[in-house]
């Protein structure tokens, strides 16, 4: 099978359906497990609960970072305020100790950015990993819950970021050799400083004010997968305008010279905002936050229009990250 996330279309057939056929109907749970969903969610009374997890599996440097910020926003998507962070590191016999440290010095310096809580977790050396690799279980509160399924036909859809940030940043520290020659210093310097916009909490809180219909952050598979995910979880349609996806000048320079596309290259640190107005866009601009709208939600046909064509957009396959 190819390297990546199971196709939407297997991972229904194979875990989604078979799980929540099978599974005990208990009313505390608020949201099952769903392709696009970003979280689950449980009633704890006057706050709801909401848990998600994610591995680091497709970068060598900064995966603690990484590791932090892509569970978190997984939170911030539902509109909840980040609590704790519970973490599991599979590690090679090769690593040393000081690399071991280099990781839990980069986990526990971005969660204090975000006042989350590390609460635990579990660390061992295995020779079945070849790298390190970091999974981690973030969970969080809110009073309203969003889901990446509330969208409405008729709706905005408003990108945060640009496009391939998490993927540009990965490509510029790991294949620096590879790209040094072939887009320049100034660019693979400017690109690493990428990592340092991963979060999406701040546009999160503002989704939840703003009363967003949905959210998701945008990661494997790219902004064109996410967008694909917004709409099958609402059971909806999708137009996205591929000339209004912002692509940073150095996103494009570093994906051309390795033959990748931009829009389909993994990226944490970019939103996807649901609103049925877009009053949200200068509240965002308030915070500094770059937004555009990429696209509208439609009653069935999901397409790419390029060009005054419409294109159809399908499901997402394999992130462009693992070409390279």
């Amino acid at each position: 099978m190819k390297i990546g996330k199971l196709p939407n279309s297997l991972l229904k057939k194979i875990i989604i359906d078979p799980v929540n056929s099978n599974a005990p109907q208990r009313e505390e749970v608020l949201l099952r497990p769903s392709v696009g969903e970003d979280c689950a969610a449980l009633d704890f009374g006057e706050y709801n609960c909401i848990i998600s997890t994610d591995p680091i599996t497709g970068a060598v440097k900064d995966i603690g970072r990484l590791a932090v910020h892509i569970n978190i926003n997984d939170i911030a998507s539902s509109g909840g305020e980040p609590v704790g962070i519970m973490l599991t590191a599979l590690l090679p016999p090769s690593i040393t100790e000081k690399e071991i440290s280099e990781i839990i010095t980069d986990l526990y310096t971005e969660a204090n950015k975000l006042n989350v809580a590390i609460l635990g977790g579990h660390t061992e050396i295995t020779d079945a990993v070849t790298k390190p690799v970091i999974s981690c279980t973030a969970l969080g509160k809110c009073k309203r819950l969003i889901s990446t399924g509330g969208s409405r036909v008729g709706d905005y859809v408003i990108m945060t970021k640009t496009a391939g940030l998490e993927g540009t940043a990965i490509f510029a520290k790991d294949k620096y050799s590879l790209l040094k020659d072939r887009v320049g210093i100034d660019i693979i310097k400017s690109a690493e400083k990428f990592s340092e916009s991963l979060s999406v909490l701040k546009e999160g809180l503002i989704g939840a004010e703003y009363n967003a219909h949905a959210m998701h952050d945008v990661t494997e598979g790219g902004i064109l997968g996410a967008c694909w995910e917004l709409a099958e979880s609402s059971g909806l349609g999708i137009e996205v305008y591929e000339d209004k996806i912002p692509v940073a000048p150095e996103t494009r320079e570093i994906c051309s010279a390795l033959g990748v596309d931009p829009l389909r290259l993994i990226s944490s640190g970019s939103m996807l905002i649901v609103c049925e107005n877009t009053d949200i866009l200068k509240a965002l601009e308030s915070e500094n936050i770059k937004a555009a709208v990429i696209g509208r939600i439609t009653d069935k046909h999901r397409c790419i229009i390029r060009n005054d064509e419409k294109i159809p957009l399908t499901e997402p396959d394999s992130d462009e990250l693992y070409k390279v």
